[in-house]
């Protein structure tokens, strides 16, 4: 039971596009407005974990996983290269503030292949093997779903615990070069492992 929270708390909590825009919120100061965001990704991966929980068995056959896998790892390895590229590029200090919403969260982490890699290994392979199902099933999954709220409100928090430093352009750079450097190491254990 542990390698399933292990491996949920690795990729949930690991740098991509929606705890890179709870960073981002933070650091413009959005504050608890945020939170809302934070739960319409809990929302989202709640009703993938449990879509994917019950029909996962009939609905995804065990061949796709790996190629799901690779997906996942070649959208990530997209993200990477352009969050390190953005971070070589000389910026305007004119940012667009982006305000997050319940909404963005959901409709973001619904459409995010990052979920699809992060809840099929989870509910296809961890689950039966550690014999998992029926009722237990919401149980994980709702305990995952809360799991994953969690991942944008730490950013958010460091986002608005550094907000300062964070604006300074060299800091941002370099930001955004460890963060790319983690999703490109992201990419090669959905594929290695």
């Amino acid at each position: 039971m542990l390698e399933i929270i292990l491996y949920a708390f690795g990729i949930m909590y690991s740098p991509g596009p929606v705890n890179t825009l709870a960073l981002l919120a933070g650091v413009n100061g959005q504050g608890w407005r945020v939170l809302f965001y934070c739960v319409g990704v809990s929302l989202a991966m709640l009703i993938w974990f449990l879509l994917i929980g019950y029909l996962g068995s009939e609905f995804i056959p065990k061949g796709y996983q790996s190629v799901i896998s690779i997906l996942g790892a070649v959208y990530i390895v997209y993200l990477a290269v352009k969050i390190m590229w953005s971070s070589f590029q000389k910026e305007n200090s004119n940012h667009k503030n982006t305000e997050v919403s319940f909404k963005t969260g959901l409709v973001l982490q619904l459409c995010n292949p990052k979920s699809m890699v992060a809840i099929v290994p989870i509910v296809t392979v961890q689950f039966p093997r550690m014999q998992i199902e029926g009722g237990q099933i919401a149980l994980w999954s709702i305990g995952l779903s809360i799991m994953a709220c969690g991942a944008p409100s730490i950013y958010l928090l460091v986002g608005s615990c550094l907000k300062n430093t964070a604006r300074s352009p060299i800091v941002m750079a370099w930001v955004n070069r460890i963060m790319a450097t983690l999703l490109f190491f992201v990419a090669y254990r959905f594929v290695f492992t």
